[in-house]
């Protein structure tokens, strides 16, 4: 995070969770140079890298699947992200790196992209990646909750094409389907195996003996010799079943430590942690939110109310709420993004007496209205309460109404709320139409609009759309955008350095960017930019290939640009689920999603 890092420290100084010895915490500003923020009174003890750093260890969870077509929890999916590749790497900055994708086109109209494989990428058995694997192991995400969402209701079909590529037809343009395309690829064959891990072409396997399970350096590793997490070829692996176990694994010293631990930053295990380590925060794609009912007897039916709701709302406090483990947003999209414009969000800041000459405006000063909230995750109750203070504060009476999953979605569905406070996992393309789409997922208290609708596939076709896409949702009133979450990633000192974490790869700087690096006759795609549109479709009626530009064309080092993830469902256009349904470990505190 660019600007949340010292909020961050801030607030936990404030709260005092960060308790543990010689902690050190990074974010990406940081991470580069391996620079540490230490807490009140700490003496630097991280002057330079140490010589000999020990190697890794990770948790996992022997009874849950290793198929990443499957698997959901965090815990595993970092094994997973060392032993599975996809088309293309998302950074936490929404930056694309291609990894079996050697070259793709895009069709005149944008909806067709074709991807074409590397053609020496291999499994770890020995066979060869091909087309088949690829669409098979889409239709199987496509089933999972993870995955499924990922393409809302835009994706129309994915099949090989007569030239061996993969062909994605999507039902409107598509600037960059790319950020889409980081499904981990398995063998075909194996795409619904859920007792064993399948064949994949990451640099490591999978490996078990009656001596426990570890993760095995690939010898035949189609990249070739990478620097890899590992000291050695061979990463220990510590069975697990709850998330005490990953915690105590984790803080205590022995022969089955846990190194390197992703989680959910609000779980109780966090701030029990009491070891030296390391801490970076890892973006994701998770947005907290208010809806508005624009209908009945809410004061929220005038808009001029419903568009001043962002005024009266104190984001900082709220980020004392989440323990700092969040970014501010006033639209709709992570404020590390590249379709976040700064100018416009400044005009939707806190600012009280805005909201209070609204409801003078509209005569509705000293009215009450309630807030609807999930009760299984207390956090969000406590959110709620904070925003219902604030909002009370400046003349709108709210009293907030906690109910559990179910009956919450029946509220919801039933247009039972003047307003209500949701989470919800975003693409990382940030698609809002999930809100605004006739039969949407989302459009809660008559949120669907046709022609916020239609400026939701405008900004699909084009990044530049964006801001007029985002101004006008907040003019509506119809969404109050609020925070972005985030993860958090422990490593004890010198295990790792220079992470630029995502969720579904805490690796990724290990991997991916080396990947790019070691491919002498790489000639991919320029991905900083978007591609130009080919002029015609051929006489086959099949796009035209794009001009590619040479290795020495491709940047060294990732443009500062935007952040991650990941995921409930990964991109969940749904009211979402509870903590525990969102991809990490179990917990004893489990229960159903709203």
């Amino acid at each position: 995070m660019k600007r949340g890092l010292c909020l961050l420290l801030t607030l936990a100084l404030m709260t005092g969770l960060l308790s543990g010895c010689g902690r050190a915490i990074h974010n990406e500003a940081y991470v580069a140079t391996g620079d540490a923020i230490l807490m009140d009174g700490e003496e630097s003890v991280v002057t330079e890298e140490a010589e000999d750093s020990q190697n890794l260890v990770l948790a996992y969870y022997p009874e849950r699947s290793l198929n990443p077509l499957f698997g959901s929890d965090y815990t595993n999916r970092v094994l997973m992200s060392l032993m599975y590749q996809p088309l293309f790497a998302v950074d936490s900055k929404k930056n694309t790196t291609p990894i079996l994708c050697s070259k793709y086109k895009v069709s005149t109209n944008s909806r067709n992209w074709t991807i074409y494989l590397e053609d020496n990428a291999t499994f770890s058995d020995g066979s060869k990646v091909t087309a088949s694997d690829v669409v098979a192991s889409y239709k199987q995400a496509m089933e999972n909750d993870y995955y499924k969402y990922r393409f809302y209701k835009h994706l129309l079909e994915v099949k090989e094409t007569e030239d061996g590529g993969i062909l994605f037809q999507m039902d409107t343009a598509y600037q960059n389907l790319a950020l889409l395309l980081d499904v981990p690829i398995v063998k075909a064959s194996e795409v619904a195996n859920l007792t064993e891990a399948p064949a994949g072409s990451g640099p490591y396997v999978f490996v078990e003996s009656s001596g426990g399970a570890v993760l095995q350096r690939n010898p035949n590793w189609w990249c070739g010799d990478l620097k890899i997490p590992a000291r050695d070829n061979t990463i220990n692996l510590t069975a697990v079943s709850t998330t005490a176990e990953v915690r105590d694994a984790f803080q205590f010293n022995g022969d089955n430590s846990v190194s390197v631990v992703c989680t959910n930053p609000m779980s109780d295990s966090f701030a029990e942690y009491r070891c030296d380590y390391e801490l970076w925060d890892c973006a994701t794609g998770i947005l907290l939110y208010l809806g508005c009912n624009r209908g009945g007897s809410s004061p929220f039916a005038n808009g001029t109310v419903r568009a001043a709701l962002t005024h009266g709302v104190d984001r900082a406090a709220l980020m004392e709420v989440y323990r700092g483990f969040a970014q501010e947003a006033y639209l709709p999209a992570s404020p590390e993004a590249d379709c976040y414009d700064s100018a416009l969000a400044a005009s939707y800041g806190y600012d009280p007496a805005a909201f209070s000459g609204a409801l003078g405006e509209a005569g509705l000063q000293n009215t009450t209205a309630t807030l609807l909230v999930c009760s299984d995750q207390p956090v969000r109750v406590t959110a709620a309460q904070t925003v219902a203070d604030g909002l009370t504060a400046c003349g709108l009476e709210v009293t907030v109404n906690a109910l559990e999953g179910e009956k919450y979605q029946e509220a919801l569905q039933a247009g039972n709320f003047d307003f209500y406070l949701g989470e919800v996992r975003l693409s990382p393309n940030f698609d809002l139409s999930p809100f605004f789409q006739e039969n949407g997922t989302l459009p809660y208290g008559g949120m669907s609009d046709p022609e916020l609708y239609a400026l939701c596939l405008k900004a699909l076709e084009s990044s530049g759309n964006y801001p007029a896409l985002h101004e006008a949702v907040m003019e509506s009133g119809q969404l109050c955008p609020l925070l972005f979450r985030t993860y958090a990633v422990f490593a004890t000192r010198g295990t790792v350095s220079g992470l630029l974490p995502g969720l579904d790869s805490v690796f990724h700087t290990s991997n991916s960017r080396q990947l790019a690096d070691a491919r002498s006759e790489w000639e991919g795609p320029d991905l900083t930019t978007p591609p130009e549109e080919t002029e015609a479709p051929t006489e086959e009626g099949q796009p035209e290939e794009r001009e590619t530009p040479t290795e020495e064309e491709w940047p060294e080092e990732p443009p500062e640009e935007t952040p991650t993830e990941e995921e409930l469902p990964e991109e969940p256009p749904g009211e979402t689920p509870a903590e525990e349904d969102l991809p990490e470990e179990p917990t004893e505190e489990d229960t159903p999603g709203e």
